[in-house]
Formats: C-alpha cells, sequence, structure tokens
C-alpha cells in the first residue's frame, strides 16, 4: 500500500503574482534533531568529566567539565542552526520547481468554457509535476499543485461532491501500467477534504477518477495474474496484467461494485502482441476510462482490445461492444470522413464518453507501442483524433459523424481525451503529445497550445470553476 506523502502547493492569483500556501518547514523535525544533538552532547559532557578526573586535579577536572559543556553546547547549537537551514533549503526546493510554461498558438475565441485544467509531467529536473488551473486563454497560472519528487498527477478536473464544486485527482507512480497511487478531494478553498484507495489489497489507477452524482467514487485498477494462454497460441503460464473497475464508498473507503476484464472478456480479444517471454507480463486489455453512460450503465474503455464496452452497473454484464473483435455494431463512416487502415473507427483508444441519444465521443490514438510504452509503435492511422460517433441501436450500425484531427498531423501513442464542452467545442488533450486543442462545432481550431519538449498532460479540460473568496 502507498505511502502518503505531502507536497507543496502554489498559489497564484490570476491578477497578480503573489505566492501562498507554500508548506513550511517541519518543526517537529528540527526539534528532534536539536534534541538528539543536546543528547550526544550531554554524553560527550559527562565522559569528558570521567577521563579528566582519572588524570588531573578536581579543579582542573572542573575546567574540563566546563569547557566540553562550552564545547559541546556550541556544537548543539551549531547543528540546530543547520537542522533549520536544511529544513528551509528543503521547503525552498519544493516550490522552485514551477508548472512549466505553456505557448499559445492558436487563440480565435472558444474561451467561454471556463478555465483549462491539465497535470503536465515530464522534464522533472526542469519543471513541476502536478496539478494545474490555467486561465481561459492559456496564459496565466491559476493555481498549481505540485506532485512529491517521483510522483505524477492525472485527471485533474472539477466535479461535484456532496453538491458542492470539488477538485479532484490521483496522485501516485507507475500511470499506464500496473500503478500505484491514491486519488483526492479538495474543496473550493483549495483544502483537501477526502482521500480515496482502492479497496481489496488492490491499487488506484490513474487513468479515472469519477464522482457519481449519489456521491461514491468510480475509480480503476491494474492488477497481474497468471492465465492458461493456450487456447490463443500462448504459453500456459503468461503473466498478465487485468483491468478493474471499482465503485468505492467515498467516507468508508468499502468497495460497493467490482466488474473484472478477465471475467467478463476473452483474452483472444487482445490487439496487443504477446510478449517473448511467458513472465514478461501481457497488458492484454488496458483499462483507461469508465464513465456513467446516460442510461445509467458503465461505459468502459479498453484500449487494448480496440474496444468500448456497455456494461450493467448491477450485473457486470455487457451489454454491448463498440469497436474491437467482436463489435455489436457495423462500423461506418461519414461522406469526407474515413474508417482507420484496420477498417476500424478507433484503435488504441482513450476516454469513450456517451452524451445521451446515441451520441459518443472517443480519443482516438491509433497508434501505440509494446506494453504501451511508446517504442515500436504500431500505428493504424496517419494521425490521432478526436472523434463523434453516432449510434443506431435499432440497425446495429455505428458512424463516424465528425473528426477533429491532431493539428500537427502527429500522432499520439499514448494517453489523450476528448472533451464535449456545453456550446458544442470539443476540447482536447493530445496524450504524450504536447499539445492541447479545442474545436468548433463546425470542426474549426479556435484554441491551440503547447507545452515544452518533453512535457505532456495525460488529459485536458475547459471547465468552469468559482473558487470561494
Amino acid at each position: 500500500m502507498r505511502k502518503k506523502t505531502s507536497s507543496a502547493i502554489l498559489l497564484v492569483a490570476v491578477v497578480g503574482a503573489g505566492v501562498a500556501g507554500l508548506a513550511p518547514a517541519s518543526a517537529s523535525a528540527t526539534a528532534a534533531s536539536a534534541t538528539a544533538t543536546s543528547a550526544s552532547a550531554a554524553s560527550a559532557t559527562t565522559t569528558a568529566s570521567k577521563v579528566t578526573a582519572n588524570s588531573a586535579t578536581a579543579a582542573t577536572a572542573a575546567a574540563a567539565t566546563a569547557t566540553a559543556a562550552t564545547a559541546t553546547a556550541a556544537t548543539a547549537a551549531a547543528a540546530i542552526a543547520a537542522a533549520a537551514t536544511a529544513a528551509a533549503a528543503t521547503a525552498a526546493n519544493a516550490t522552485v520547481l514551477k508548472p512549466p510554461p505553456v505557448t499559445v498558438l492558436t487563440d480565435k475565441g472558444g474561451q467561454n468554457g471556463g478555465d483549462i485544467f491539465v497535470s503536465p509531467y515530464g522534464d522533472s529536473s526542469t519543471y513541476g509535476n502536478g496539478a494545474e488551473i490555467l486561465s481561459p486563454n492559456g496564459k496565466k497560472v491559476v493555481w498549481f499543485h505540485q506532485a512529491p519528487a517521483g510522483d505524477e498527477d492525472s485527471d485533474f478536473r472539477t466535479q461535484t461532491y456532496e453538491g458542492k464544486p470539488v477538485l479532484t485527482f490521483w496522485e501516485g507512480t507507475g500511470l499506464g501500467g500496473v500503478s500505484d497511487g491514491v486519488d483526492y478531494i479538495y474543496n473550493d478553498k483549495y483544502q483537501k477534504i477526502a482521500t480515496i484507495e482502492a479497496g481489496d489489497g488492490d491499487e488506484a489507477d490513474g487513468h479515472e477518477f469519477l464522482i457519481t452524482p449519489w456521491n461514491t467514487a468510480l475509480i480503476l485498477s491494474f492488477t497481474t495474474a497468471t492465465a492458461n494462454l493456450t487456447s490463443i497460441g500462448g504459453p500456459k503460464d503468461q503473466a498478465v496484467i487485468n483491468g478493474e473497475v471499482q465503485e468505492v464508498d467515498i467516507k468508508t473507503g468499502k468497495v460497493l461494485f467490482q466488474w473484472k476484464s478477465q471475467d467478463h472478456v476473452p483474452y483472444s480479444e487482445s490487439e496487443e502482441p504477446l510478449p517473448a517471454s511467458a513472465s514478461t507480463p501481457w497488458d492484454w486489455f488496458h483499462i483507461n476510462a469508465v464513465k456513467l453512460d446516460s442510461n445509467g450503465n458503465l461505459l468502459i474503455d479498453a484500449r487494448d482490445t480496440w474496444t468500448t464496452y456497455e456494461v450493467s452497473l448491477h450485473s457486470g454484464k455487457i451489454l454491448w461492444q463498440l469497436g474491437g473483435k467482436d463489435s455489436s455494431f457495423k462500423l461506418t463512416a461519414a461522406k469526407g470522413l474515413s474508417l482507420d487502415d484496420a477498417s476500424e473507427i478507433f484503435a488504441w483508444q482513450h476516454d469513450a464518453e456517451g452524451h445521451g441519444n446515441g451520441v459518443y465521443t472517443v480519443f482516438d490514438d491509433e497508434s501505440a507501442g509494446t506494453g504501451n510504452t511508446g517504442t515500436n509503435s504500431l500505428t493504424d492511422y496517419g494521425y490521432s483524433r478526436a472523434l463523434t460517433i453516432k449510434l443506431n441501436f435499432r440497425t446495429h450500425v455505428a458512424t463516424l459523424v465528425a473528426s477533429d484531427n491532431q493539428p500537427e498531423g502527429q500522432i499520439a501513442t499514448s494517453q489523450g481525451n476528448a472533451d464535449l464542452l456545453g456550446d458544442g467545442d470539443m476540447f482536447v488533450g493530445w496524450g504524450d503529445l504536447p499539445y492541447i486543442s479545442e474545436f468548433s462545432p463546425k470542426g474549426q481550431l479556435v484554441f491551440n497550445a503547447e507545452f515544452p519538449v518533453g512535457v505532456n498532460t495525460y488529459r485536458a479540460y475547459r471547465l468552469p470553476w468559482h473558487p470561494a473568496q
């Protein structure tokens, strides 16, 4: 189980450059260091007195004792000062790494949806990893929560909890694989009010943290096991990575519902090649999103089966599948649009979401590396895109009706999201590419911004946010 650590928080007013909310050095740590040093000093004094008494007169011993006491007292004072200096340096270092700068490339409006929420990660020697709110135009930092060294934040956004607006994010390590982390809820005063962990001995993964309208949490987890894959030409003892969805009671941590990929989806549906060794974990499913569909069912997305699954929240039964080797729908594309090179609407996708009336959006990576690492990439289309899909449940036809393409014509080999805004705009985080974009309902690029090379954000959102004054 993950050991929780504190992190620095940088709070910047949009209208100024003041810094507040910085964690002070630990007074208790400094006091403990001083106590230990004083104890050592007392011991040294006693030893010095005994040695002197055996080799000199009582008067000389008294003088030696006084001298030793003075010296050790000075040592203790120096140690205390050094500890305070070190603590101050630690506190200062926690604020040195500012969030990476954002360069706005296109600005033609599209700022009515609110602030921009990102969780920049990468180049941690230069910039801070963490959860960040940018002003609507992307040019000013509203708030930044710096993750502890070695950690990253993910899926940072606003949600509603107990009828109030809150900030939510995941913090941990290993995003994209067998991860180790926890989910946090902050109120509108930027104060932490809840911590959510996975149940049944699992670890929360950073791909999704969704609060339901009934104030529970939907979270994901990656677990390892051994599977007999001889039926698909694999070994009888292949290490595998399975995907799980948990519904967790936020207040008690009790697991209310659990869905496991291996119980519902055959291994044969995977598009991920088997590793060369049975001992190398096969990430055959790679769960990366869970949403509530408009009908109250779960929408579960699996990158490595190229499939979005509609799942009953009550029974866990798969009701239909979109894409992949066992799609419930015939796949088509509207005039002027096209399926990918595998005759699929999407491949290696992320962030499937339902919007009612049979309308769904998906971030279509169209590429993945070996074991989802980005190396030795498998590519099924020329660029990544944010898709709008219309499902006809009567005829069982899925039609690609809109595609917002990556403005630079590039391919994201991992991560990404497509967020449909209230005004019909599409806000897109381009995954491991260093871009965030917004498109009008007609597909016009109205906003585009870029992080420095080596920095990306798993997802990006544009959301209204009104913190307490």
